[in-house]
């Protein structure tokens, strides 16, 4: 089971999510450095280059701090490498399979990112309701705490999109137009995500966001899903995802046959103002 860009979710394929206590435990040896150094969240936000929001999810142990903020934390807290070292025994948050790990570090630290989908919308771009309507509509249902850990994570993700990150990464999704047209969740569902992502297209100046519409006579994506992430050092990584599992693609032929794919299907689907145009007419006629 996946949140539709690589966000997979624990399941019993994917294998069982780590525990999140040492998530926990850092966030509340950051606050009290933070507190130690008499800086509010705002004030050390500031001065570390990350988001308030960001500051707040990882004291509450609900995002995986990335190496460049430990290091930057250490520096500005004078943490005596205790921040350091306790991040080398951090384990990833409930929410996320065993085999996605290793693409989630990319993806955090990514300058780009580009998505191509043809299942569902993409889990940087679902509101909670839509994620949990897609936690429930695929075997084996999850109980109450694997629901609400699957959608914590794919949420908690979501800050990825923010304009304030230094630099804020390049987003390009491409969407099936069918993906929309199948109202997973009903009718209500359905308008939340539609407004939602009127709102992210056009908050984000850093988000572009196209539609491939239903009927396409020559399509480059017929393969399937794709991802690729450009770190910042410029090496690009590729990611491929089918049912309970996923593939880390490092090959550079491999990466640039997806290149390709992804341009192509760049300039089939409609431009971002015409799919932005469409979003909002499918959202006026529910």
């Amino acid at each position: 089971m996946t949140d539709g860009t690589g966000g997979a979710v624990g399941s019993p394929g994917g294998g069982e999510p780590e525990v999140s206590d040492s998530l926990k435990t850092f966030g509340e040896v950051l606050k009290a450095f933070r507190k130690r150094a008499r800086l509010t969240q705002e004030q050390f936000a500031e001065q570390i280059g990350y988001s308030v929001q960001t500051i707040a999810k990882i004291e509450q142990g609900r995002r995986f701090p990335q190496p460049d903020f430990v290091e930057r934390a250490e520096e500005i807290l004078d943490a005596f490498g205790v921040l350091r070292g306790a991040a080398r025994h951090l384990s990833r948050q409930p929410g996320l399979a065993s085999w996605f790990r290793q693409w989630a570090r990319f993806e955090a630290e990514a300058v780009s990112l580009y998505t191509y989908e043809c299942r569902l919308v993409p889990g940087l771009l679902q509101t909670e309701a839509y994620a949990r309507a897609v936690s429930f509509s695929v075997p084996p249902l999850p109980d109450e705490q694997e629901l609400n850990e699957r959608v914590t994570a794919r949420l908690a993700r979501q800050d990825l999109l923010a304009t304030s990150r230094k630099p804020p990464t390049a987003f390009s999704f491409i969407v099936e137009q069918a993906v929309l047209e199948r109202h997973t969740g009903g009718e209500e569902v359905t308008r939340e995500l539609f407004d939602h992502l009127v709102e992210v297209v056009e908050r984000h100046w850093n988000v572009e966001f196209q539609l491939m519409p239903l009927r396409q006579a020559v399509h480059a994506g017929l393969d399937g899903p794709l991802r690729l992430a450009e770190t910042a050092d410029n090496h690009w990584y590729g990611y491929s995802e089918g049912q309970e599992n996923g593939r880390l693609i490092t090959d550079p032929k491999e990466i640039s046959r997806l290149h390709q794919r992804c341009a192509k299907m760049r300039s089939q689907a409609l431009t971002p103002e015409d799919s932005l145009g469409l979003l909002k007419r499918m959202r006026g006629a529910l």
